[in-house]
Parts: C-alpha cells; sequence; structure tokens
C-alpha cells in the first residue's frame, strides 16, 4: 500500500497546490526513449548499489507499476492483467532496447477502464442505496483480487460508493433531527430523502475526482511509470520532470517567485484557497480567498489567456513568473463582479518551512525552544541566502539574549534536508570534531568536521524526536548522543534513511537540446555512518528516553520501505565524548521513570493501539444499524481520550521581541504563532524535555558568555 499511498498523493498535489508547481514530461515517445536511456546511463554509472534489470526486477516494476496507477483495484479487469503478463519478464528487455510497449498498452487500455469506471460509477448512484441490506467491503485492497466481469466490477464500485456515503447518510439523520428539535414547526425530512442527499454530496465529489483524472496527461502516467522503474534501485532514487525539479528545489530552499497564492481547481475553476502571509498578493490585499482566476495576462500583452477548463498546473505555469515582472489577473470576486488586479512577482518565502522559536518559562527559569521542518538551504546560493544552520544560529542568540537557560530542539517529523548544514548546526555545541562520515561505493570514507573552536550555545541541550525524523534529523541526533552533548526524547528508533541523493541534472549528458529540458534523476549515491561507525540505515537513531507516541504501532519507517539498502557499519571515526554534564546518565533515569509513571503518555499509548486495531479491520460492514454500533464504540472510545486534548503542561511560550514586532504587522503571523504556542502548552513531550534540561547540571562551564547581540 506505500505505492498506494503515494498515488494518492499526487491526486492531491494535483487538485492542491501553490503558484510554482506542475507535472511534466513527454509526450513524444522517442523523447520518451531518450528518457529512459539517460535514466539507465545514470543509474548504472551513479547509483551506490546498482541492480542487474533482470527478470526478477522486471516482475517487480511490472507488479508496482500497475499497483500505483490502479491502487483500488477498481479499472482493470483479470483479463487486463492476463493479457499485460506476456511483458512481466520483459520489461528489462525493454528498457535496454529503449522500448515502451508494455506502457503503451497499459496506458491505452488505462484510459479506456477509465471511461468506462466514470460512467459505471456515476450511474450507480442514480440508484438508492439499501442501508438495511447485511453485507460486507473488503478494503485490504492488496490482497483483493481483480475482477473478472463487469457485474462483478459494478459491484465493487457500487460497495466502494456506499462505503463513501455511508458516513454522510448519518450526518444527515443527525442534522435533520437537530434542526427538527431547534426550529419549531419543522416536520422533517424522510430517511429516503436524506439518503438521496447524501448520495448526491459523493456524487459531486466523484465528479471533483474523474475531472482531476481527466486532467492527467500520457506524460504524467509515463513519469509514474519512469518512477515504478528507478524505485526498485531504492525508495529514495528517483525522476524530476522539469517542473518537478523546481519543486524540489522550492522545498529545499523554502521561497519560490510568483504571487504567493495557492490555487485550486474545481469545475473547471482555478479558486484562491490562501494567501501567502508576505506575499505579492497578500500585501496587495487585492486578492481574497474565494475569488477565481478567469483570466491571465503577461506584461507587456494586450490579449489575456482564459484558464477556465485549463489543466490546473499550465495555468499555474502563466500565474508564476520571475521577481519584479507583473501579472494581470482577471478576477471574478466572491461577490460575482470582475475586476483585474496587477500584481507585481516577488520572492515568497514560505514560512512554515523555516526555524522558529518561543521563549520557555516554568516558575521563574526561562528556556528556549527551536522548531526545525527541515534542513533548509538553497542550493543555488549557499552562503548569501538563509538556510536551516544560519538560521538556528541566529535563534540561539536571539534567546540567549533573553537569558536562556537550556535549550529543545525540535526534530519531530523532520524529514531532512542539507548534509553541510547539519555539519554547520551540529558545530554550534561542540568545540570541532567529526560529525558525519560518508562512504561511496569502492572509495575511502569521507569525514565531515566542525572545524570551528568556538561553541555557541554550551548549555543543557534536549533534541525532540520521532518516527518521522529522519535523514540529516538523525544525523544530527545521532552526532550529539554520540559526544554525549545532548539527550535524545522520542521514538524507541527514527525513521532509519542512511543513505545520500544527489540530483543530477539530465541535460548535462545531452549532446544537443533539441528536445529541450528533460528534468533531473535524484540518486542514491553514499551512505552515511555515525561518528561511532555504526549505520543509521534501518536502525534510524535509538532515544535515550524513550517514549510512545501516535506513530509507535504505525509501520512507516524505512525498513517498512520497497526496496531499502541494507544496514552496515564502518571503523569509528576520532572523537571526544563531551565532558559537560556531571549528571548525564542519572538525568537520562531520572526522565524515564516520569516517563513510565506519566498517565498522559499511558493514555496516548492506549489511544495509539485502539486507532491501530481499527486500520486493521479490513472486513467493514455496510448496514446501518452495525454502523451505529461501530459508532457508538467509535464514541465511547472517545470519551476515554478526551483527557488528552485538555491536557495543559506547566509551562507558558511566547514569541522573542524580534517577532512580535513582525506580529504587529502581520495578523496571519500572530495568529500562526499564537495557534503554535497553545499546542505546545498541551504538549507532553514539551514538557519532559524542559524537564531534562532542568535536572542537567554543568560541570566545566560556568555561566554562559556574553556573546554580540543580534540587530533585528
Amino acid at each position: 500500500m506505500k505505492k498506494n499511498l503515494k498515488f494518492l498523493v499526487l491526486l492531491f498535489l494535483v487538485a492542491v497546490t501553490s503558484c510554482s508547481f506542475t507535472t511534466k514530461t513527454f509526450d513524444n515517445p522517442d523523447k520518451d526513449k531518450l528518457l529512459i536511456d539517460l535514466i539507465t546511463y545514470v543509474l548504472d554509472r551513479g547509483h551506490y548499489n546498482p541492480k542487474d534489470m533482470d527478470d526478477t526486477f522486471s516482475e517487480n516494476v511490472f507488479n508496482d507499476f500497475l499497483e500505483s496507477i490502479d491502487p483500488l483495484k477498481r479499472y482493470f479487469y483479470k483479463k487486463d492483467i492476463e493479457e499485460f503478463a506476456k511483458y512481466k519478464t520483459k520489461i528489462d528487455d525493454q528498457i535496454k532496447n529503449k522500448e515502451i510497449t508494455f506502457f503503451n498498452l497499459v496506458y491505452d487500455r488505462l484510459q479506456q477502464r477509465m471511461e468506462e469506471a466514470e460512467q459505471m460509477s456515476l450511474k450507480l448512484l442514480d440508484t438508492p442505496f439499501d442501508y438495511s441490506k447485511k453485507e460486507d467491503i473488503s478494503v485490504d485492497y492488496e490482497k483483493l483480487p481483480y475482477a473478472e466481469s463487469k457485474k462483478q466490477m459494478k459491484d465493487r464500485w457500487r460497495k466502494q460508493l456506499k462505503y463513501s456515503t455511508i458516513n454522510d447518510y448519518d450526518n444527515e439523520i443527525e442534522a435533520d433531527a437537530k434542526k427538527k428539535e431547534d426550529e419549531e414547526g419543522y416536520k422533517g425530512k424522510t430517511k429516503s430523502e436524506l439518503e438521496a442527499i447524501a448520495r448526491k454530496d459523493t456524487k459531486e465529489f466523484l465528479i471533483d475526482f474523474f475531472d482531476i483524472m481527466d486532467d492527467l496527461e500520457r506524460k504524467d502516467w509515463f513519469a509514474n511509470y519512469i518512477n515504478a522503474i528507478v524505485e526498485e534501485f531504492d525508495p529514495h532514487t528517483f525522476y524530476f520532470a522539469p517542473q518537478d525539479k523546481e519543486r524540489f528545489d522550492q522545498n529545499m530552499s523554502g521561497k519560490l517567485e510568483g504571487i504567493g497564492a495557492r490555487l485550486q481547481k474545481k469545475r473547471d475553476e482555478v479558486k484562491i484557497v490562501e494567501l501567502i502571509s508576505g506575499g505579492p498578493a497578500w500585501r496587495g490585499q487585492d486578492l481574497e480567498v474565494g475569488d477565481v482566476i478567469v483570466k491571465v495576462a503577461q506584461e507587456g500583452e494586450k490579449e489575456s489567456t482564459a484558464i477556465g477548463g485549463m489543466r490546473l498546473d499550465d495555468a499555474v505555469k502563466l500565474i508564476k513568473g520571475p521577481k519584479g515582472t507583473k501579472v494581470t489577473l482577471t478576477v471574478k470576486k466572491v461577490d460575482g463582479s470582475f475586476e483585474d488586479i496587477v500584481i507585481k512577482r516577488d520572492v515568497v518565502e514560505l514560512e512554515e518551512t523555516y526555524a522558529k522559536s518561543s521563549l520557555v518559562k516554568k516558575d521563574n527559569r526561562t528556556f528556549g525552544f527551536i522548531n526545525l521542518p527541515k534542513f533548509y538551504v538553497d542550493f543555488k546560493d549557499y552562503s548569501d541566502s538563509r538556510n536551516a544552520a544560519s538560521d538556528v544560529k541566529k535563534e540561539i542568540i536571539r534567546l540567549k539574549n533573553e537569558g536562556m537557560e537550556g535549550l529543545v530542539i525540535d526534530l519531530r517529523n523532520n524529514g531532512g534536508g542539507s548534509l553541510q548544514t547539519v555539519v554547520d548546526m551540529a558545530g554550534l555545541f561542540i568545540k570541532e570534531g567529526p560529525i558525519v562520515q560518508v562512504k561511496s561505493t569502492g572509495k575511502r570514507k569521507d569525514v565531515l568536521s566542525d572545524t570551528d573552536e568556538s561553541i555557541l550555545w554550551d548549555g543543557p541541550l534536549v533534541i525532540l524526536v520521532n518516527e518521522l525524523s529522519a535523514s540529516a534529523s538523525e544525523i544530527l541526533a545521532a552526532a550529539l548522543q554520540d559526544y554525549k552533548r545532548a539527550i535524545i526524547i522520542g521514538s524507541d528508533q527514527t525513521f532509519g534513511k542512511g543513505t545520500v541523493q544527489n540530483v543530477y541534472d539530465l541535460n548535462q549528458f545531452m549532446r544537443s537540446s533539441s528536445f529541450g529540458d528533460v528534468g533531473a534523476l535524484k540518486v542514491t549515491t553514499q551512505k552515511f555512518y555515525r561518528i561511532n561507525g555504526g549505520s543509521t540505515q534501518l536502525e534510524g537513531v535509538k532515544s535515550d528516553v524513550v517514549v510512545v507516541d501516535r506513530y509507535s504501532f504505525i509501520d512507516i519507517g524505512e525498513k517498512d520501505q520497497e526496496n531499502p539498502l541494507p544496514w552496515d557499519k564502518i571503523d569509528p571515526a576520532s572523537y571526544t565524548a563531551w565532558d559537560g554534564f556531571i549528571n548525564y546518565e542519572e538525568t537520562i533515569k531520572s526522565s524515564k521513570a516520569r516517563m513510565a509513571n506519566n498517565n498522559q503518555l499511558k493514555l496516548i499509548e492506549e489511544q495509539a493501539k485502539w486507532i491501530k486495531k481499527q486500520s486493521d479491520e479490513k472486513q467493514l460492514s455496510l448496514n446501518y444499524d452495525d454502523y451505529l454500533i461501530r459508532k457508538k464504540v467509535a464514541k465511547e472510545q472517545g470519551k476515554k481520550y478526551e483527557a488528552l486534548d485538555k491536557y495543559v503542561n506547566s509551562l507558558s511560550f511566547s514569541s522573542l521581541p524580534y517577532e512580535k514586532e513582525l506580529i504587529k504587522k502581520d495578523s496571519i503571523l500572530g495568529e500562526k504563532r499564537s495557534r503554535w504556542h497553545k499546542n505546545l502548552s498541551k504538549d507532553v513531550y514539551v514538557e519532559e524535555a524542559i524537564n531534562v534540561l532542568e535536572d542537567l547540571q554543568i560541570s566545566n562551564i560556568k555561566k554562559k558568555n556574553k556573546v554580540a547581540v543580534l540587530k533585528d
């Protein structure tokens, strides 16, 4: 189901995106063949552990590609799969010979089956569902066989749509009953009328779904096929079509060039669903959430281009553009009026990407808290643009100026990023020494070290992690753990991604540019190792203080992915452990004891196990009485966990002075910080991190030295 999840995420990204993303590959079969040739060339020469393209490889690509494009088995029939099967062991040969017969066959059949499914499913929604009937649906899609007949496929769609509608049906019944209570004289609707309303809502959702699917072109499906091939090498090798590479760079740098609005396409309308705080559209105050963009005109052009019915990515391409250029949008306002709005494009910083900090007060003591969503960097301008290491450095200086006595760095859900920023960041906490070891196939290892003898923060330090802390997060946590510089609090182990990827511009391997931009390939080229010699691959970083969380019983780590590289180890680097904590082991022991007796954590564990149990149920009743029984049980269970939402720790949180000044001019930023601080005040893990900071004592370091005040 991992591939299924990826495809569902792809559909979401097609539906809701920012002015910086589109999916492109090729329509020309000759270009398709060229792309296959380029990718196999790079993989063979650049991958850390290149695979033999044999019959086994071919079978894996065959299965994964079909699973990725029809995850719920609602399109292809058994006879289709049997017809495709003649290529099951021949895809490797097709790749070597630059043939795409298998892809063409599957793609053409998919278009046919999707059209049939659209007509079939929409027609099914014209008939009422019988919720008194005793019948089940299997949601174990991996084990579900392909339908053998149209009758079987029709029944499969019927059950799926009934399953999708039953919750809306129940909501309509509840809402109608409440209205009957609240409004004198209201007689209420019949069960049949309420069922029809719920079914209509499902039909509208389905129409929107097929609109999204209809927007996908052959080039999009071909990109899916390419990635079914390259992901056989490992889970992190990935093909970027030209615009996907741009999106990757945006995610890594946390910024884009455009108008600063996120768009959604629905029923052939391109609607604004969010204005990015600080961006040109937000500053101009002319665009509003809910406005529909009808036409787009570039600077100097007299004619506008109508974007109604256009693919969302094509519309986005017209709206975005380089900093300093202007675009005119013809907009249908929420009140129905039309207006031409001129916006000067600019660099838009995605605030949610960047490090943010908070002062934490407990009794009369002051601590610092830094949340780092990712290890971001602008690869094109590392030295002059903001990056994770330089931003964290600034926040530490600001926190020190406010009297910080201990620091928490939150790496929960941080999926990684730039390797260099990890080395730079780790150096803020140690005098000097190795941070991470990196090894390529058949080559000597490289040791990346901090060579700056200065220490920015020499006080108590805690790192928060969870199962989704990956890659660069694991390097930082592992290094500071090996030095005994920080105490790691979190899941039993982190994600377990111990590999390094490089992004190759495929255009550099072409003799001419007649085919245009052919995109890029992210390839696993190295493995990294802790300074103690162990790999984080598969095993991750083991927390010093293990605490349960909502992910504890879900398979989401590297070891649960397809085709992960194996764990191994190398010789340790030469390093000296930190000698600043006189009670390091005692502090860990005390924290473990507190966590073992923490009622909030016990409740979190109970809820996590219950959620896992619910998700493991693969056979679900479509009978309404059975649904009500399940709902009642869930409601009763939910009452047990209400204490989780009511929990408030003993800490108070506030923005730093410089941020308070920004909030005066930006109410959206203020709302975001207020919401963040509220969440922190309910966070039992943050509370324990502060407890650990209190417990840590410093032996060889007295009061912190004064540092230059950072001028904001």
